[in-house]
């Protein structure tokens, strides 16, 4: 049985975690598993799922600015505790740097995954960038959701080697084709029978641009009155997110879920796909968005890798009244995106043959390595 360790970080809803369960749930499991370590332990969503996909869950010290010299003992610890491994998936990015050089005195075959464009602003921002830089030179595998993710975290220089490998973050189209009945009886339990459901799946955060979202709606309501938002997800702007509903008059139309794990219902539910983020590497949920039939206008920041059917419209970040022209505009509709999805390589079965067959590559060359 070989065994990957993936440094994830969190265990919570996420791009980077909904992507690799989804790869998790396709690979052979009689002949490979995964195992996560986690630096923010109490953050869980995903835990029963991995516990009974047959993995296991370790929890190590974040860095917390000071502490490097934990960071780095307390891996070692553990690489000579658990010898079983020989690869290392890191999706963490922003300390990596301090683990990676720990992993490789123990022999393990290394990967660092961009799931990202950018650290955000401010002093922490800052320090992760700095941290950053030697991961190009320390991983034996540069990975990434898109190739602007690949450049941003990576440089131009190594995209062109063969050592980066761009990873679509893939869905399992079965999971998400449009089901009309599922539709009606998904927007009878959350009250939007006779509605016009506007959508956004992502995480409370500054990148996904959620105050935006809410004055784009408000103009949208004031042209269609049975307009409603539906907001899946959690995370630290929740709370002002739902104040700034309130203070523009659009409370009683937005309905908030928090995390849930019938995802790709309330995607059926909805019948436009919002979704003006700031930054990101590549949102899973727009390709999920895509596999549910459903129209997404997106911010132009956003990598032309998600543009797999032609339910894609892109807009700059700004200019509300313009996003609520777009949403309303009877042009865009509902259509199944399957065969595009299958065609663009975004299907998670490709995915997770692709990636069994690297790990267990790197697995096999680093016990080679080791005489073993």
């Amino acid at each position: 049985m070989i065994r990957i360790l993936q440094m994830i970080g969190s265990l919570n809803v996420g791009g980077s975690q909904t992507m690799i369960l989804n790869i998790y749930r396709n690979i052979d499991r009689e002949q490979m598993q995964f195992d996560f370590i986690l630096d923010h332990p109490d953050e869980t969503y995903f835990a029963e799922d991995v516990k009974a996909l047959g993995g296991r869950i370790f929890t190590m010290p974040i860095f917390r600015g000071t502490n490097a010299g934990e960071v780095r003992r307390d891996w070692n610890n553990f690489f000579y505790m658990h010898p079983e491994y020989h690869v290392l998936h890191s999706h963490v990015r922003s300390y990596a740097s301090l683990y990676l050089p720990v992993a490789k005195k123990h022999g393990l075959k290394t990967i660092i995954h961009s799931h990202n464009t950018s650290n955000g602003s401010g002093m922490t921002a800052t320090v992760k960038d700095v941290l950053q830089k030697p991961l190009r030179y320390q991983a034996d595998i540069l990975m990434a959701c898109s190739t602007e993710a690949g450049r941003w975290l990576y440089g131009d220089k190594a995209v062109q080697s063969d050592r980066f490998l761009f990873l679509p973050n893939a869905v399992d189209t079965r999971r998400f084709k449009p089901d009309n009945e599922k539709r009606q009886r998904t927007r009878r339990e959350l009250g939007l029978e006779d509605r016009f459901v506007i959508g956004n799946v992502g995480r409370f955060s500054e990148a996904k641009n959620h105050s935006f979202l809410l004055d784009i709606f408000k103009e949208v309501r004031e042209r269609e009155p049975k307009a409603a938002l539906l907001l899946v997800g959690e995370g630290a702007l929740q709370m002002q997110t739902a104040q700034k509903a309130v203070e523009l008059g659009v409370a009683d139309d937005v309905i908030m879920t928090g995390n849930r794990n019938d995802v790709p219902e309330l995607l059926g539910a909805m019948d436009r796909f919002c979704f003006p983020s700031l930054w990101e590497g590549l949102p899973v949920t727009l390709i999920e968005a895509q596999a549910a039939g459903l129209p997404c206008i997106i911010s132009d920041t956003i990598t032309h890798d998600v543009d797999v059917s032609p339910l894609v419209t892109r807009l700059p970040p700004e200019n509300a009244a313009r996003w609520a022209d777009e949403l309303l505009d009877k042009r865009h509709y509902r259509a199944d995106a399957t065969a595009y999805i299958l065609r663009s390589g975004f299907d998670v079965q490709t995915s997770a043959k692709r990636m069994f067959e690297l790990y267990a590559e790197l697995d096999a060359e680093a016990r080679r390595e080791a005489g073993r």
